[in-house]
Formats: structure tokens, C-alpha cells, sequence
């Protein structure tokens, strides 16, 4: 196995990891640590160029450092990609990260995330401690169910913050990408009474969405112009671009994806459309929740519910505050995550 650590100014370590023979190749990323390791899932995704791997990995690391932040766990942010197919990837590949994580010492805790199950984790689990996400006497596990479940929080505290609304019954709702996450919030919204939109790569999962929740199927494209109230992303990041952006009919973004906005300034433009943004690493992050409560050994379904209630009021004081500041919704979550940081370095 080879270890390359890669400098990069602003975050505490980054390594390419390559093993030939287990068909190994991957970026491990942690961001900060000031809070604790970093904590974060590995992803397995098909990106065009080595390039492309590692910049992903950059931008989630530092998203799961505001997240980790605002959530109230002691952890900094991390996160790995492995450069692969989801349908290439093998036992011992999962094994090759586990011994990557240990040259790591424990910086560097890992957890499910797209394209990673938690069978493909259990290998890892073999060779490393470092792993969350995997439930052990029925506690923890695949954070998804915990992820859509603080969404579903987080679109009900939307809807009441924009649109007057004490419940969800009728709204009607975009959910772009049902996999795990997507899948696990359109339940949790159709029981609720919404409308739904479905889109994602995968046929059979529309398919399945259609069925289940009397769904209307739409591709990604019409989704995100889909004459909704909400579009929620629950797939890979960027699907919030300037260009798709002018299409937008949905007056609220809230869904369960990292990386939500294709760049930065798309928050402020859409505060000046009147769009409510319900920032992605605040309204997704009861999945993190349950992997470290389960990491730190503190895991139980009161916790785990306490926690994911508490999202929708901690999105509903990020609203009041930019409202009451005129400014992004976005950038008052950052400035608020970088103070936690701060404050504990100071400590």
C-alpha cells in the first residue's frame, strides 16, 4: 500500500491511497481537527480524473467541519472518496481502506456515504476501528433512516418559516435522487400528506417511488424546474447551478445531498430570488449524529430522537437571524460553524 500525503494550506492532513492489488484507489481527507478526528463517510464514485476525486473530497472535509460543528459533536471534518464504480468495487478493496485508516492512527473515523454500504463497511471493520455506521445491538447503523428523518424535520421547519404552513399535508415536494436517503424521506413525507416529484439515474428506483407514493416521475432537469414549493436534493452535490437556478419555481431548498450549491455566491442569489435555502450541512446532519453517538458509545433511540427534533428549531434561529440580518442563509450557518471551531481552539 502506498501513502501519499498531499499538502493542502487550511486542512490537517490528506493522503492518496493506492493499492494495486486490492484495486485500491482513494483520498482521505480531514479537514479539521480542533473539535476532535474527523468524521465522515467514504463515498465510492467513478470521477472522470484524479483531479476531480480530490476536490470532492476537499469540499466535503470542510462541509463535514461546519456540520460536526453546529451539530454538537466532538469531531472535526473528514471524509475519503474511492475513485471506482460502485458495481466494481470488491471485499478486499473495503479491506485496503481499513488498513489505510490505520496508518492514519485515528484521525480519520469513517461511515457509510453514496455508493458505500454498510456490508462493504463490515469489511473494513475487519482490519479497523475506525468505522461508525455499523449497527451493534440494534444501535446505530446505516445513518440514511436518521439523515432523511432530520430532512423531514428540516422541510417542516421550512415550510413554516416561508410559508405559514403547521404541517405538510399538500405541500408538494421535489425530491431529487431516491436512493437511500431520497427513498427514506419521500416515505417519511408521503405518511405526512405531501406531493411528490421524483427524479434519479436509476429507473427502478423512480419506478419503486412511483409505486409506493403515487409519485410523478420527472428527470432530473424538469425536477429541479418542477412547479413545486420544495426542491429537496438528495443526491450527489452541485445540482443547485446558475443556470438551473433561473428555472427554479420552488420557493424553498431543503434536501438531504452535501454540496448543495454548484458555488458559493448561489446562496445570496437565492436570498435575493426569495428562495429559503435551509443550508445542506445543517438540515442533513442527523446521519453524522447517529455515527458519532455510536462512535463515542453513547447511542440510544431517546438521544438519536432529541437530536434529530432539535434540527428543525436550530434551522428555524438560522432563518430568524437571516432574516433579521438580510443576508444568505448559507453564509450566517458558515460564520456560525467557524465560531464553534474558534471558540474551542481558544479554549
Amino acid at each position: 500500500m502506498e501513502l501519499r500525503d498531499i499538502p493542502v494550506e487550511g486542512w490537517r492532513r490528506v493522503v492518496h491511497v493506492r493499492d494495486r492489488a486490492a484495486r485500491l484507489d482513494a483520498v482521505i481527507s480531514v479537514h479539521d481537527a480542533s473539535l476532535g478526528p474527523g468524521c465522515g463517510g467514504v463515498r465510492v464514485f467513478p470521477y472522470s480524473s484524479f483531479e476531480d476525486g480530490l476536490a470532492d473530497a476537499l469540499r466535503l472535509s470542510r462541509a463535514m467541519s461546519f456540520k460536526n460543528a453546529l451539530a454538537g459533536i466532538p469531531f472535526g471534518g473528514g471524509k475519503a472518496v474511492i475513485i471506482a464504480d460502485p458495481k466494481d468495487k470488491t471485499a478486499e478493496m473495503f479491506r485496503a481502506f481499513g488498513r489505510a485508516l490505520n496508518e492514519l492512527g485515528g484521525l480519520y473515523h469513517t461511515a457509510e456515504d453514496s455508493g458505500v454500504s454498510e456490508r462493504d463497511l463490515q469489511y473494513t471493520h475487519e482490519i479497523s476501528q475506525w468505522v461508525g455506521g455499523i449497527a451493534a445491538g440494534g444501535k446505530g447503523g446505516n445513518p440514511s433512516p436518521y439523515t432523511a428523518r432530520g430532512v423531514w424535520r428540516g422541510i417542516e421547519a421550512s415550510a413554516r418559516c416561508r410559508l405559514r404552513r403547521s404541517d405538510l399535508r399538500g405541500l408538494k415536494v421535489a425530491i431529487i435522487g431516491v436512493g437511500a436517503v431520497g427513498m427514506a424521506l419521500a416515505e417519511l413525507l408521503n405518511r405526512a400528506g405531501a406531493k411528490l416529484v421524483v427524479a434519479d439515474v436509476n429507473p427502478q428506483a423512480v419506478a419503486t417511488a412511483v409505486k409506493r407514493f403515487d409519485a410523478v416521475a420527472m428527470s432530473a432537469e424538469e425536477g429541479v424546474g418542477a412547479d413545486v414549493d420544495v426542491l429537496a436534493p438528495c443526491a450527489l452535490g452541485g445540482a443547485i447551478t446558475k443556470e438551473r437556478l433561473v428555472r427554479l419555481k420552488a420557493s424553498i431548498v431543503a434536501g438531504g445531498a452535501n454540496n448543495q450549491l454548484a458555488t458559493p455566491d448561489l446562496d445570496e442569489a437565492m436570498r435575493a430570488m426569495g428562495v429559503l435555502y435551509a443550508p445542506d450541512y445543517v438540515i442533513n446532519a442527523a446521519g453524522v449524529i447517529s455515527v458519532g453517538l455510536e462512535i463515542l458509545g453513547s447511542w440510544s433511540e431517546e438521544e438519536m430522537t432529541g437530536r434529530i427534533d432539535a434540527i428543525g428549531p436550530r434551522l428555524l434561529r438560522l432563518f430568524e437571524r437571516a432574516e433579521r440580518e438580510r443576508r444568505a442563509t448559507g453564509a450566517i450557518a458558515d460564520e456560525m460553524a467557524i465560531d464553534v471551531i474558534r471558540s474551542k481552539r481558544a479554549a
